[in-house]
């Protein structure tokens, strides 16, 4: 299994804050059976410092270089978590952002309880700049989780969507887990992600994807999934099912 996002760097962000919490979270990827990690921490985030791709680069260069870590056979990629904002433009023009592995494909984060007026726009433009946006966890975005539709227009438009394995699995919430199921059976998701941070607080649970009863119907669709992670990390093109809109049942009421 490849893992496109996560924040495994030491002290860049809100994952690890020592090298043994980092060492831990890869060892917990070994035993999931991840075999690659696109290494993705914020950037252009109000709460964290701008994370440009050549220094991401540089820090997995180094990392690869440790023995600890060669040991454990798990391929590291460089990317970004990108929050939506005008400065996207500018950073790509000076190469301060870069798709992940330096493929078409980047991983766009939204503010968590809102869908900014000009997403569609910047969604657009990023298309005709030569890239495709991966809308991260939109099933955590409380206006899309109300209206699932609001995902349908941005895939619609030719975004791509990764959904987070924690809201699969129910950790996060029966609702959240609902909404989830309700995405990939309305074609709206393309890609899995763990979005680990801590070891035991946000850790990889890819695996579980697997042994959560909820989603034995799923486990076809959940492979096709994972396998398009492996895809874009390689910038091969992600063969999409056409998005259904969502149509709330109407109850029948009694008269």
């Amino acid at each position: 299994m490849i893992d496109i996002h996560n924040h495994l760097l030491v002290g860049v962000d809100d994952g690890p804050s020592h090298d043994d919490e980092m060492m831990s979270l890869l060892k917990q990827a070994k035993e999931q059976g991840i075999t690659g990690i696109v290494l993705t921490p914020h950037h252009l985030h109000p709460r964290f410092k701008s994370n440009h791709f050549e220094n991401i680069v540089q820090k997995i260069t180094q990392l690869k270089q440790r023995e600890d870590i060669k040991q454990l056979g798990i391929e590291l990629y460089p990317g970004q978590e990108i929050r939506l904002n005008g400065q996207i433009y500018e950073d790509i023009e000076k190469g301060r952002i870069c798709g992940i592995n330096s493929s078409q494909y980047l991983l766009i984060e939204l503010p968590s309880n809102e869908l900014p007026h000009y997403t569609k726009s910047c969604i657009y433009r990023l298309q005709t700049m030569g890239y495709i946006p991966i809308i991260v966890h939109p099933e955590r975005n409380k206006v899309i989780a109300k209206d699932i539709n609001l995902l349908f227009e941005l895939i619609n438009g030719g975004a791509l969507s990764q959904i987070t394995a924690s809201s699969l699995t129910g950790v996060l919430g029966k609702k959240i887990q609902t909404t989830s199921i309700r995405m990939i059976e309305h074609n709206l998701i393309h890609f899995i992600a763990s979005d680990a941070h801590h070891v035991k607080t946000r850790p990889f649970r890819l695996a579980e994807l697997f042994k959560t009863r909820e989603l034995r119907c799923l486990e076809e669709e959940i492979e096709y999934l994972l396998n398009n992670n492996k895809e874009m990390i390689n910038n091969k093109v992600i063969k999409t099912k056409r998005p259904i809109k969502y149509i709330k049942k109407k109850h029948l009421g009694l008269f």
